[in-house]
């Protein structure tokens, strides 16, 4: 074969590689683009701390947010837009329609209502703690609403920790009570979207959900592009963005602080998640960058690299059990790096859920980590089923930097280590270790780690 011949074989090869790493959104995903306004509508109501006077509570604008969405035509942006003093804008349950994005422009925010009975699905539904959950609409709805999007450098604001209106609650302190109770929540999410195909978020600010900030369900397409998510570690089940039973899925230059995982990917009944792409992201507190606990319809092919996590209680997790497991592989983290964290990497079979064990058992394979780097300690989890239902993971250039103590527990693994250094050895209950890691330096994390933006 000729010389030139070969590097052209090497170059396809080399490009071939990068896509199989990199490129698992099997869409071409470019930065989106906020399209022209169909309707501007300006706000009547002011906010002050970052919340509204308590006389201003009952103007809703609910009314007029939904009629211009019902009125302008796809690929058009109703537009909410701050004039002088007046920045805020107070809604119930919206409904997003096909080819219609919502706009919330620079220094306008959106105040999702403080009345349990705006959002009920069935009267008196919301609100309240019982064994069903599932009682609240959300804030923004989309069902079959294909080419739709939430768009603008503007805030929506779920005020999850403001008391009810008439009660001394408030959605966050229902979720704890639900916790001790061992029932079920009724609390609002931000975005709620089910066969929303070619969906888009970009630039927007989320914060202070009653429960997740997005859920995405059985569609072909989303984009989250330049997304900000600000909620208190403390504030229970506010996920950041949660791709569910869906298909070709990317999040790019997003920053994530949250109460609970930062993107969790499930796939229910609905069908497998599968093709997602998680790239330069930035993430902080909360549980992590995960896959399941809903793993039952089966998650491949998804790609995380570039990301830093800092200060969270999870770095890299997948979660499952036996009562709602299923096959997860072909997942492929890189360049990843994480810092004072309480469990960096978390491969967990055993999930703890109330519902009781069956027979849907999971099963981790094809899972990838390449140049990680911890720093801080912490746990790292290796933790398959059991014999027949083993965690197959290959760790290549993944170290621990030693400033603090570190702990590996391993079960039903079997571990593939190197070509890249790893400076740690698993060992436990049927683990079975392969490979030849090499010696090289730490990965150096020292530009990874930055600060969350100030809006």
């Amino acid at each position: 074969m000729k010389k030139s011949t070969q590097i052209v074989f090497l170059a396809v090869a080399l490009a071939a590689s990068a896509h199989h790493t990199f490129a698992q959104d099997t869409r071409h995903v470019t930065e989106p683009v906020i399209p022209p306004a169909c309707t501007i509508l300006f706000a009547g109501l002011s906010s002050h701390g970052g919340d509204l006077a308590e006389g201003d509570e009952s103007h809703l604008d609910t009314g007029r947010i939904q009629k211009a969405i019902d009125a302008c035509p796809p690929a058009h942006a109703v537009v909410l837009k701050a004039k002088g003093a007046f920045n805020a804008f107070l809604s119930g349950p919206l409904q997003l329609r096909t080819g219609v994005t919502i706009q919330v422009d620079l220094n306008a925010i959106l105040f999702g209502s403080r009345n349990p009975r705006d959002y009920d699905v069935t009267p008196g539904s919301c609100g309240i703690i019982d064994q069903k959950g599932h009682g609240c609409k959300a804030l923004i709805s989309g069902e079959h609403a294909k080419n739709a999007g939430v768009m603008g450098d503007g805030v929506i604001d779920g005020r999850g920790w403001a008391k009810l209106l008439g009660e001394n609650i408030s959605w966050w302190d229902l979720a704890q009570e639900a916790k001790v109770k061992k029932a079920n929540q009724n609390c609002p999410r931000l975005i709620m979207l089910v066969h929303c195909d070619n969906f888009t978020l970009y630039r927007i600010t989320l914060k202070n959900p009653g429960n997740y900030h997005v859920y995405f369900s059985q569609g072909n397409g989303f984009t989250a592009w330049g997304v900000t998510i600000n909620t208190p570690r403390t504030a229970r089940n506010t996920d950041g963005i949660d791709p569910a039973s869906s298909t070709n899925v990317t999040i790019k230059h997003c920053y994530i602080h949250a109460g609970d995982d930062h993107v969790a990917i499930k796939a229910n009944t609905g069908g497998p998640s599968t093709h997602m792409t998680i790239a330069h992201n930035h993430f902080y507190t909360g549980h992590g960058m995960s896959i399941g606990s809903e793993t039952e319809g089966g998650v491949s092919a998804i790609r995380v690299f570039d990301l830093s996590i800092d200060g969270a209680d999870n770095g890299l997790r997948i979660k499952s059990n036996s009562s709602r497991g299923g096959r997860v592989s072909d997942v492929v983290y890189e360049d990843v790096c994480i810092r004072n964290t309480k469990n960096p990497i978390l491969m967990d079979s055993n999930y703890p859920y109330p519902g009781g064990a069956r027979d849907k058992f999971p099963s981790f394979t094809g899972i990838v980590l390449r140049k990680v780097g911890i720093f801080g300690g912490g746990k790292l989890s290796l933790q398959g089923f059991d014999a027949a239902h083993r965690l197959e993971i290959t760790l290549d250039n993944v170290t621990i930097d030693g400033s603090a103590p570190a702990r590996v527990t391993a079960a039903h693994a079997t571990v593939t280590l190197g070509p890249g250094p790893v400076n740690f050895h698993p060992s436990g209950d049927d683990v079975q270790v392969m490979g030849a890691p090499g010696t090289a330096i730490h990965n150096s994390c020292s530009d990874k780690f930055v600060p969350m933006p100030a809006k």
